[in-house]
């Protein structure tokens, strides 16, 4: 799983993000952007970050490391700010760690060629579900002279119909995916050739390591199914949407 590390201090609140992520110190001489499991979307959302992280990882693009944060009581304590407060209260214990990339800057399209890959992005995006990278939103930072990807929780949402039981995977095998609203939509031609590279990555055992680096707090949501359970549910997931070509977006004509 994913390393595991103690938040020592909460230095400020993130406010452009509608959950109120955090800047936080850690007992690894770390400095992360916490996302809270107290937040409002919940533990999936720290589940697909997780997930999705490590398939860009292992498709070759920047994202930033992720570790488990375990937050005290006593951080919350000596927290002036009622509502972070309540949410620090609401979140102790397990949550996610995005290590912090200082100095970075949002993406703007301006960057220099082989600063990114913009074909195995919309790729990812594509094969993942992510609805979450538009313009006014581009979930990209650029730094030193490289784009980073970041904030994948809008990614995987099948897994928020698991109430009681896990849905079929054939159905989001097959689903389209809409790119009219991505900030790299311009670049569609590129993603026949990301998909062939994708595939020649990914496999079912790919899916299981990214799976596993879940800890098991987070796969604790669905009454009557146990943490491994869910970790082979997303692996099915994975692999019928890998096994269907439906959802590649088409070229702009």
């Amino acid at each position: 799983m994913i390393d595991r590390t103690k938040v020592i201090r909460y230095v400020t609140p993130l406010r452009e993000g509608g959950s109120l992520p955090g800047v936080v110190e850690a007992d690894d001489l770390g400095t992360y952007v916490c996302k809270f499991s107290g937040a409002g979307q919940g533990v999936r959302v720290l589940v697909a970050e997780v997930i999705v992280s490590g398939l860009a990882t292992r498709l070759g693009l920047r994202t930033p490391r992720l570790v488990a944060l375990e937050l005290d009581r006593d951080i919350a304590r000596y927290e002036a700010d009622e509502e972070v407060q309540d949410l620090l209260v609401a979140s102790i214990g397990l949550n996610l760690g995005v290590d912090f990339l200082p100095g970075s800057f949002g993406f703007d399209g301006d960057v220099a060629a082989g600063a990114t890959d913009h074909g195995m992005i919309l790729w990812l995006d594509a094969f993942t579900a992510n609805v979450d990278r538009s313009w006014r939103n581009p979930n990209l930072l650029v730094w030193h002279g490289d784009v980073w990807v970041i904030d994948h929780g809008a990614s995987l949402y099948f897994h928020h119909a698991w109430s009681n039981a896990v849905t079929d995977p054939a159905r989001f095998a097959v689903q389209p995916w809409d790119p009219s609203d991505h900030v790299l939509r311009p670049h569609l031609a590129q993603v026949a050739d990301a998909d062939a590279r994708a595939r020649r990555v990914l496999t079912r055992g790919v899916f299981e390591e990214v799976v596993a680096e879940v800890p098991d707090e987070w796969l604790a949501s669905t009454p009557d199914t146990t943490p491994q359970a869910l970790r082979e549910a997303y692996v099915d997931f994975l692999d019928a949407r890998l096994g269907s070509t439906t959802w590649l977006p088409e070229v702009d004509a």
